[in-house]
């Protein structure tokens, strides 16, 4: 395989295959977005989404595809074995690296439908992936500090708004929902900052979940808590193109929806937000134990 060749060629030579993979499948993806576009009918969405899902699917398994080619991984993945192509999902996950995301992509990728991630505002002009990412109605959002937000609260209720849109979509076809409750990577830096109480973990930001659960709650049939472990140390983009990510070790395992908490008024009762947190704080440390678990394992 390509991996034994230099880092720098294996990382140039992955680089490319994901270029062209990404050129080759978001023209036709955004041929069938424009025709859902032009027609905005129920009809034509729901015989379009299908469409524009394997499209995306096809383009995952092209990456799965040229990382089984260039890389040297190995992988230790439990609890995917019992998962429903066809269902609704509100897949959370630690969050450590942007590779985060391949690696979400290629354990999923037609075993639950495709996961829709809430993004940054920002992302959107991303060259070609944004336009892929609005074809497939990611929404965008507008990230704002809570000192922000305390001064301007109508923002928060956009963002609810943007969310409430968004699921309105997803409660369409089978969709996966995919939130990172940290709201951010993991830093070193991040984590002093916070004086956050976890060893591997930031704190939890449970508002996006307690939304998508208020919105959609009664089509999600699980949570899937998916905790990513990179025995080796977190690597970056370039490392992981380069083949230098020897081992990642993926934990997947269902949760019963909150029903209790998922038709509480999150940002107007402080009583179910004390809740939320809560539970959120009690996945939290389950989540850290498991880590350590894992790494010391490992």
């Amino acid at each position: 395989m390509l991996y034994v060749l230099p880092a720098p060629v294996v990382g140039l030579i992955a680089t490319v295959l994901l270029l062209l993979n990404t050129l080759l499948w978001v023209p036709v993806l955004l041929f069938f977005a424009v025709l859902k576009l032009l027609i905005p009918l129920r009809k034509v969405r729901l015989a379009l989404d299908p469409v524009l899902l394997r499209i995306a699917q096809t383009w995952i398994a092209g990456n799965s595809g040229w990382m089984r080619l260039t890389q040297r991984t190995s992988w230790d993945v439990q609890g995917i074995d019992n998962l429903d192509g066809h269902g609704w999902y509100l897949v959370n996950c630690n969050h450590q690296s942007w590779v985060d995301i391949l690696v979400l992509q290629h354990v999923f990728n037609r075993r639950i439908p495709l996961l829709k991630f809430f993004l940054k505002q920002q992302l959107a002009w991303v060259p070609l992936m944004g336009l892929a990412w609005w074809a497939l109605d990611f929404p965008f959002m507008r990230r704002h500090s809570e000192a922000f937000l305390k001064k301007h609260p109508e923002m928060r209720a956009k963002d609810q708004e943007t969310t409430r849109q968004a699921c309105e979509k997803f409660a369409l076809i089978p969709t996966s929902v995919m939130n990172f409750m940290e709201g951010t990577r993991f830093t070193a830096a991040k984590h002093q900052q916070q004086q956050s109480p976890y060893k591997h973990l930031l704190k939890p930001k449970t508002g996006g979940m307690a939304l998508a659960l208020n919105a959609m709650g009664d089509k999600f049939q699980d949570i899937l808590d998916v905790t990513i472990v990179y025995p080796d140390g977190v690597p970056d983009f370039w490392q992981f193109l380069s083949a230098k990510l020897r081992r990642i070790i993926v934990r997947v395992r269902p949760l019963p929806i909150p029903y209790h908490l998922a038709q509480g008024d999150y940002a107007g009762d402080p009583v179910v937000r004390a809740a939320y947190q809560r539970w959120g704080h009690q996945l939290w440390l389950e989540k850290d134990a498991q880590i350590e678990s894992l790494g010391t394992q490992a």
